[in-house]
């Protein structure tokens, strides 16, 4: 029988930035590129397939963190809506570069603690 994995563990280990199995090695090579094994524990990380999902779940984070925002903002800034939408725009930059790395490195961490995509088919 396979050994259960701890799948909150394992998404806060992600959304650290590091392996999912040992929580020490580095889970990126560069801003959004998954690096190909654990450099502490050699776990292959190559079986994620993190594609899009990630973008989608910012997305929805970012939108309504700014749509939030935009109201309690909109009788500040009533005559001058330029300046709302570039400060508003700004933080959703900023959010969305900000939140798309550790989204990732959990969505990856589920996909290894659920044995999903390949990540289960090495251990039984």
């Amino acid at each position: 029988m396979c050994e259960t994995k701890d799948t909150k563990s394992a998404m806060l280990k992600g959304a650290r930035l590091r392996c999912p199995q040992c929580g020490e090695g580095r889970l990126f090579d560069s801003y959004l590129k998954v690096t190909a094994s654990c450099d502490a524990c050699g776990l292959d990380l190559t079986p994620q397939r993190a594609d899009d999902g990630p973008a989608y779940i910012v997305i929805l984070l970012v939108c309504h963190i700014v749509g939030f925002a935009m109201h309690l903002m909109y009788k500040s800034f009533l005559d001058d809506p330029l300046m709302l939408a570039l400060i508003l725009g700004g933080a959703a930059l900023a959010l969305s570069l900000a939140l798309l790395p550790p989204v990732k490195g959990m969505v990856v961490a589920i996909q290894w603690a659920k044995g999903m995509h390949g990540f289960g088919a090495r251990a039984g």
